[in-house]
């Protein structure tokens, strides 16, 4: 709770997947991607009550083992490659009534902390905004990227490009580790992203997000070198 405002953690993990089978029960550490975000939300002060929204009875079960409840089965389809992604926090919105925010937590960003929860949580609340969404700097300025018109001549994405590197404007990209709303404004709009969305930032050392199996590689190359 945060100024007298309940929370509503909301874990979406749908039992299929095209990039990598099953994979929000791969196992990480002996971890799976599922129970990395599950523990990591448990440790946040500011959520009331966590929950995770699936259709598969196996990650329903996965879910419980970490102490994470599964009120409901989400209905199959929204648990289709088609669904619309917004479909499952406003699902959950309207199973679970009366909470003021919703916190929407994928299983593919497992690097997140519970203090980058709660301070998303924090910048929504104390800039009087709608939502906030968790971004981190890009790796590559997109001032100094071209899409090629016909024959192949170069076009700018940026009206003017900075000469030097240092005068580039910084640019984030949304990691899509942490979604807040107000829930019934999100009930509303039917998003979370609007001019009224503000940002919090996180570094790009917390900012994976698993979509292949070389990001997986890759988390199971940093989680075993922070527990060995």
């Amino acid at each position: 709770m945060i100024d007298g405002k309940r929370v509503l953690g909301v874990v979406p993990a749908r039992g299929g997947s095209k990039g990598i089978p099953r994979k929000n029960l791969q196992l990480v550490s002996g971890k799976s991607l599922l129970g990395w975000t599950i523990e990591v939300a448990q440790q946040s002060t500011l959520i009331d009550y966590l929950m995770v929204s699936t259709e598969d009875l196996e990650i329903a079960e996965e879910a419980k083992r970490y102490g994470c409840e599964v009120p409901f089965l989400r209905a199959a389809e929204l648990a289709t490659d088609t669904a619309d992604a917004i479909s499952v926090p406003l699902d959950a919105a309207m199973r679970c009534s009366g909470y003021d925010l919703l916190v929407l937590l994928a299983p593919t960003s497992p690097l997140r902390i519970s203090e980058d929860i709660d301070g998303a949580i924090q910048k929504c609340v104390s800039s009087n905004a709608p939502a906030c969404v968790s971004v981190c700097l890009v790796e590559e300025n997109p001032c100094w990227m071209f899409t090629l018109g016909e024959g192949d001549r170069m076009i700018s994405f940026a009206p003017k490009i900075p000469p030097r590197r240092q005068e580039l404007p910084q640019a984030y990209i949304l990691n899509g580790a942490v979604y807040v709303a107000r829930t019934e404004w999100l009930k509303r709009e039917g998003r979370f992203l609007t001019p009224e969305t503000v940002a919090f930032q996180m570094p790009r050392s917390r900012s994976l997000d698993i979509d292949t199996e070389a990001d997986l590689n890759r988390f199971s190359r940093m989680a075993g070198s922070k527990l060995s």
